[in-house]
């Protein structure tokens, strides 16, 4: 990366209150507002048909705002097409050219911009190095991995030093191993080049590795946006509790609240937890799975369950256990000493485990 010549156009992109409406009245994106920092990778997540999509390509200019305003950096493109914006977009289907070269396929966005062959050239030799595939350009696209296929769509993109890059669902085509490895390398282009991203995804661990700032869409509005970890330790709500990794959502009761701290009890369960803003009274609590402990029978201040599914699956077990608050779903490492369909248990919680929810 020393000798790079990759010139960083980033900005920023911010929405204000923009609404997009289909035939009238389907209301695909509600209001939304948000900004994304230039430099950032955000990413937008969500179930399909929550509008995180829509946003997308309305960055793009590849669907027009119904209403709102639409920044690049300072420029309002609400109403430029997207010719006009000097945004890239990579798609999840790769859309490549297959009868045109891997080095045609990258240069192709630069040739039609009429630069000179030799500005061409260079610009795509250093896209393909930057994604790791030097030396491929002479190859046609049925001659490579998925993988592989996908770099040269993330390289074409690149080399048109574009203001905001575009991700829609990059990695949904390639299996579990190469999703970790090729969204590693989107990350490390990302960071290394200061380049402001919008990555659309419906995989939460993808969007967990991967961002600066989380988005989650549900039914065309923001259900919570913050950091990876804000979300996974602070879930504003039920939904988001549950979409950002799984959680068992359980009954429980606000005995006191003091000050932010608030004590909790679930069954002969006692906790002092952050208030987060409520009142004394029955609440809900979220507890993620690998936050569950699960002990032998008869240990104090704990549920009575039993074990009604026990899952090996490589590298943890998965537990499915009833008890007196409802069945609890565990996932705990492989000691050796797993527990039986059938056994009686104690469950508790790890101290950083339950989180109260505001809604």
């Amino acid at each position: 990366m020393e000798t790079s010549t990759f010139h960083s156009n980033a900005a920023s992109v911010t929405f204000e209150n923009v609404t997009k409406v289909y035939g009238g009245s389907v209301t695909a994106v509600d209001a939304v507002s948000l900004h994304v920092e230039t430099g950032n990778l955000v990413t937008l997540l969500g179930p399909s048909g929550c509008g995180k999509t829509t946003t997308l390509r309305m960055i793009a200019g590849l669907e027009m705002a119904t209403g709102g305003r639409i920044l690049i950096g300072e420029q309002d493109v609400t109403l430029l097409p997207a010719t006009d914006r000097d945004v890239s977009m990579v798609f999840q289907s790769y859309a490549l050219f297959p009868h045109m070269s891997v080095a045609e396929n990258v240069g192709y966005g630069l040739t039609v911009s009429k630069l000179p062959k030799a500005e061409v050239r260079d610009r795509m030799e250093e896209g393909l190095a930057l994604v790791g595939l030097a030396g491929y350009g002479d190859r046609l696209p049925s001659e490579l991995s998925g993988g592989q296929q996908q770099r040269v769509a993330v390289a074409r993109a690149l080399v048109l030093e574009p203001q905001v890059l575009l991700f829609d669902e990059p990695l949904s085509n390639l299996d579990a191993k190469l999703r970790r490895k090729v969204r590693e390398d989107i990350r490390d282009i990302q960071t290394s080049l200061g380049l402001t991203v919008v990555y659309v995804t419906h995989d939460q661990e993808e969007a967990l590795a991967v961002s600066d700032r989380i988005i989650v869409m549900n039914n065309a509005v923001i259900a919570q946006e913050g950091t990876p970890r804000d979300l996974y330790d602070a879930p504003k709500d039920r939904f988001v509790a549950d979409f950002i990794g799984e959680a068992n959502i359980l009954a429980c009761e606000i005995e006191a609240v003091s000050g932010e701290q608030a004590r909790v009890r679930i069954g002969p369960i006692s906790r002092t937890l952050n208030a987060r803003n409520l009142p004394a009274g029955a609440a809900k609590l979220a507890v993620r799975p690998k936050r569950v402990v699960l002990l032998p029978p008869g240990q104090p201040e704990s549920l009575k369950g039993n074990l009604v599914k026990a899952t090996y699956v490589g590298s943890h077990l998965e537990y499915r256990v009833e008890t007196e608050a409802g069945e609890i779903f565990a996932i705990a490492e492989d000691d050796g000493k797993p527990f039986a369909q059938g056994d009686d248990v104690s469950v508790t919680f790890a101290d950083k485990g339950p989180v109260l929810l505001p809604s």
